[in-house]
């Protein structure tokens, strides 16, 4: 794998704060940035092709609809607004629904896989779960976290349930049709934590489930980005279900917990963001950015296989930046591209080949 000078994505006048890529046209990348603006980009042309503005907050978090790209949610203060693409435009572009149940600053909006329910994890530490069909007020999870909820995704082979964690340092496993959790992993007394960061609290960022056609080689398992510059990659199956049994956990040689930490070359600061990769073998690579100024592309299916698991040459690409990430995804036009959102307002596209 090698990778060419990155591709330079202007139209935010502040830092762009998150990027997320189209499933349905290959090349289409949407950003958000401090400036309380949303833009949309064509790999394949030079210029940002619309500029959304969202509000005068932050837009903190972007999703798609899931099976309706048309459809997008951003984040804005404690707000989720939603806007139809087929009226891009139009420069009065108003949105056309709004949820405003968070009561703190919205830090991630997620859309599960039957497009049915939208997640919001708060300032406060709580969860909103929105039911999109009737477009109100679902659940509220609550008492999970002591702190900040920072990020939050759906399961997709667990149609109930989220996985949520924050700056308490904790991973919460969430029954949401009950509203109660169901499992909790605290990082910060977790006994098989070793970052070698003592300083460096293990705050949970960023969570990345692979999506269901990635679970057959990857197995049931979810990416944690933490501050203490660990990225662990967990079965869900073996140790956040109720049982803590690996009944169903989709590959059988799939550990319960691999840590990338110092040990393998892995970040020196928090990590702020994880993704499984669209592009190659989809899913195979998991990539991590975080404050040490690097982007880490990391074989999955090495990871995952216990039998290569004392050789642990688990680092596949290692990219220098100039700044803090903020958060990234994966795209596929004519090349497979990686994108980065740094504390800088211009976004990057590293072609990976």
């Amino acid at each position: 794998m090698t990778m060419e000078e990155p591709r330079k994505l202007r139209g935010h006048k502040s830092a762009a704060t998150c990027c997320i890529a189209s499933r349905d046209r290959p090349g289409l990348v949407v950003t958000s940035g401090e400036d309380g603006c949303v833009c949309w980009f064509d790999l394949r042309c030079k210029d940002v092709q619309f500029t959304i503005n969202v509000g005068t907050e932050p837009v903190s978090s972007l999703c798609f609809k899931t099976g309706n790209e048309k459809i997008l949610y951003a984040s804005c203060g404690n707000e989720i607004k939603s806007f139809d693409v087929h009226t891009l435009g139009d420069d009065s572009l108003k949105p056309f629904e709004s949820y405003s149940y968070n009561k703190d600053e919205v830090n991630q909006v997620v859309c599960n896989g039957r497009s049915s329910f939208l997640a919001f994890a708060d300032d406060s530490g709580d969860v909103k779960i929105i039911d999109i069909g009737r477009k109100c007020l679902y659940k509220t999870l609550r008492a999970g976290h002591t702190s900040i909820c920072s990020t939050v995704q759906f399961i997709p082979w667990r149609p109930w349930e989220v996985l949520t964690g924050g700056l308490d340092s904790k991973l919460v496993l969430w029954d949401f049709s009950k509203g109660r959790s169901q499992k909790i992993i605290d990082f910060g007394t977790d006994s098989q934590s070793n970052s070698g960061q003592c300083l460096n609290p293990a705050f949970v960022h960023s969570i990345a489930v692979p999506e269901i056609d990635m679970v057959d080689k990857l197995g049931k398992i979810c990416a944690v980005a933490r501050g203490d510059g660990i990225v662990d990659l967990i079965n869900i199956e073996s140790e956040l279900s109720r049982k803590g049994t690996s009944k169903g956990s989709g590959s059988s040689n799939v550990t319960k917990r691999v840590s990338l930490d110092y040990s393998v070359d892995g970040h020196k600061a928090a990590v702020s963001c994880v993704a499984f990769s669209l592009f190659q073998e989809k899913g195979r690579f998991l990539i991590s950015g975080g404050n040490d100024k690097t982007v880490k592309i990391w074989d999955c299916w090495k990871c995952l296989d216990s039998d290569n698991n004392n050789n642990r040459n688990f680092l596949h690409l290692n990219i220098n930046l100039s700044k803090k990430v903020n958060w990234l995804c994966t795209s596929q036009s004519d090349s497979e591209n990686l994108v980065v959102c740094d504390t800088t307002r211009v976004v990057k596209v590293y072609s990976i080949s």
